[in-house]
């Protein structure tokens, strides 16, 4: 385990590194990385680092939220409004709509494996998205009209939506029906996670308070633990609950961090967001090596110019949906094109479930596999370069 940490940081960073000297996105360099060293090449990594990947995922996941959370400004994030609730479902329903409508024709799949294929491909990748948009926040571009708050927002949501989405689509192939109480789920999760957060974080401010007031100091650096250790109890939360009540826990880290910004001193929540910063630098490389790990690099070959052409037909509905999303605003064109380009990369969520319907057993499963590491190996890359190329061109610097 510890050789395949090492190959992890030291080989993924090099790769950053490279790619970063030949003005590309550092996570291009991290994803080839897990991708050659993964099990489907070079097969380097412990099947015991390889067995917890999830769950290392989901911690380099929070890590990053909480930055986010901490980094948020609530009146900021009241300016988007209505476009931040409607990012977080209107792309990704635009793209599974026209998955289920093209994909039939396309890839030669029925109505059914159609929507499977588009709730798998549907997420936009907080892993991606969530860390451009803090670093804009910070850099202050498109702050003022709360851009890179309303993109944070949406994607931080728009995985809760497609996942519900994609056990109801998946059961409905497998033989069974949708139920009403599947789609209620979905405000219920987001509305129960925010104030689960909320609750946590304002009960956190109270106890570093009182603490304080009895002349005890706790260090920024002790205050990163407690909140990653309720992070992860936040997380826990959600899976103890699962069948019972809909929570989101990922959410209701975003909630608890924006709390304890909105409680804390200028000064604290300012040196814990630059302590989140610093453990992003080692989980950003655990992150994207591991979602490469679980690239199977071999269904690319066989998916075929039809898979590609089927994104690109997808991708365009997502930028209908987008654009909607932000209809009636005072966003300029060059503004809403870089909402466009922001809600384009795919990673994560793709990574997590597109194996899922064939271990199923659904016929359509290797299909829907070869798109989803497709769609991964195309829009992770274009997403983050198109970000990273377009900001200053695009929005406006404070």
């Amino acid at each position: 385990m510890l050789t395949s940490l090492a190959f992890i940081f030291l080989v993924g960073l090099a790769m950053g590194a490279i790619c970063q000297k030949l003005k590309l996105p550092r996570i291009i360099g991290m994803l080839v990385t897990g991708i050659v060293l993964g099990p489907y090449v070079l097969d380097l990594l412990d099947p015991s680092i390889l067995g917890i990947s999830a769950d290392l995922r989901k911690m380099a996941l929070i890590i990053i939220l909480l930055k986010a959370g901490l980094s948020l400004d609530l009146a900021d994030l009241k300016k988007a409004g209505r476009s931040a609730v409607m990012m977080a479902f209107v792309p990704a329903s635009f793209e599974i709509v026209g998955y289920i409508v093209f994909a039939p024709m396309i890839l030669g799949v029925s109505r059914v494996e159609a929507a499977v294929m588009g709730a798998v491909l549907g997420a936009v990748s907080p892993a991606v998205v969530v860390p451009r948009m803090v670093s804009l926040m910070e850099k202050k571009y498109g702050t003022t009209k709360a851009i890179p708050q309303m993109i944070l927002a949406g994607a931080s949501c728009d995985d809760i939506f497609v996942i519900v989405l994609f056990t109801t689509f998946l059961s409905m192939a497998q033989g069974g029906s949708a139920h009403v109480m599947d789609f209620v789920n979905i405000p219920i999760s987001i509305v129960l996670g925010v104030l689960l957060g909320a609750v946590v974080g304002y009960a956190l401010y109270l106890f570093f308070e009182t603490v304080y007031a009895r002349k005890h100091c706790v260090r920024n650096s002790m205050k990163v633990i407690i909140v990653l250790g309720f992070s992860f109890l936040l997380i826990a939360i959600e899976g103890w609950l699962e069948g019972k009540v809909s929570v989101s826990g990922l959410l209701a880290v975003v909630s608890m961090a924006c709390v304890l910004k909105f409680k804390s001193t200028e000064f604290v929540s300012k040196r814990l967001s630059e302590k989140f910063g610093k453990l992003w630098l080692a989980a950003e490389v655990v992150l994207f090596v591991l979602v490469g790990a679980a690239v199977d690099i071999r269904y690319t070959l066989s998916a075929g110019l039809a898979a590609v052409l089927m994104i690109a037909v997808a991708l365009v509905c997502r930028a209908v949906g987008v654009l909607l999303c932000v209809t009636g605003t005072q966003l300029s064109w060059k503004e809403r094109i870089f909402c466009v380009i922001a809600y384009l990369p795919k990673a994560t969520v793709q990574a997590a479930i597109g194996s899922v319907p064939l271990s199923a057993g659904l016929p359509c499963g290797k299909i829907i596999l070869s798109v989803a590491v497709l769609a991964i190996i195309i829009t992770a890359p274009i997403g983050a370069i198109g970000i990273d190329c377009s900001y200053k061109t695009l929005l406006e610097k404070n």
